[in-house]
């Protein structure tokens, strides 16, 4: 791309490269020159916009669990339609079946990340404790509606899901798990504590 001609959202054009580039190299390809090769960008406008590579790669991560907000309304605002294993297993799929074990694969491969991270998020890996959030925010409110137990452990039941649901997705190499798949292990899960009625 020629020198002076103006990029529309630089960030977002490059986050949306990180991403594909991550999905199809994994960590160890993550790199600022293949980020921007792939935006089809100079190199030194990722770093006119961040202070370095890590920079970038704190504020990915923290934009992509921003994203999560809306997936996390649609939850909840699922509660009390469908069934409570239906409803866990779309959202599990969604979750898992997009970005976020690649991201959670960068977290754990790049110290200097995870020590940027911790400035703005202080414990656990950023997509699975605010996926454990989304998760318990749900469960809460089929609690609430009769749906689980009155006394159901939505902050064990909500890690736990999503766990499982992490262990089922994270084979970058093998074909995601089938729906039937995640829906057994959900009901499994929360076998103890459902309270509507079998279809």
């Amino acid at each position: 791309m020629p020198t002076g001609v103006a990029i529309r959202d630089v960030r977002e054009q490059l986050f949306d490269a990180a991403d594909r580039v991550l999905l199809r190299a994994g960590p160890s390809g993550l790199t600022s020159r293949a980020v921007t090769t792939e935006a089809g960008c100079a190199k030194g406008v990722l770093h006119r916009h961040f202070a370095d590579f890590d920079a970038f790669l704190a504020d990915f991560v923290l934009d992509r669990v921003d994203r999560m907000d809306a997936q996390a309304a649609a939850l909840r605002e699922s509660a009390g339609t469908g069934t409570v294993a239906g409803n866990l297993t779309d959202a599990l799929t969604a979750l898992f079946g997009s970005v976020a074990v690649a991201i959670v694969a960068l977290v754990t491969f790049r110290d200097e990340l995870r020590a940027r991270l911790r400035q703005a998020w202080p414990a656990g890996v950023p997509v699975l404790t605010e996926a454990t959030v989304m998760i318990g925010s749900y469960l809460t409110a089929e609690r609430e509606l009769g749906r689980i137990a009155a006394d159901a452990e939505v902050d064990a039941l909500a890690p736990t899901l999503i766990g499982t649901g992490h262990l089922l997705f994270a084979d970058r190499r093998g074909a995601p798990p089938e729906a039937e798949a995640v829906h057994k292990v959900v009901t499994s899960v929360i076998a103890g504590v459902v309270r509507e009625p079998l279809p």
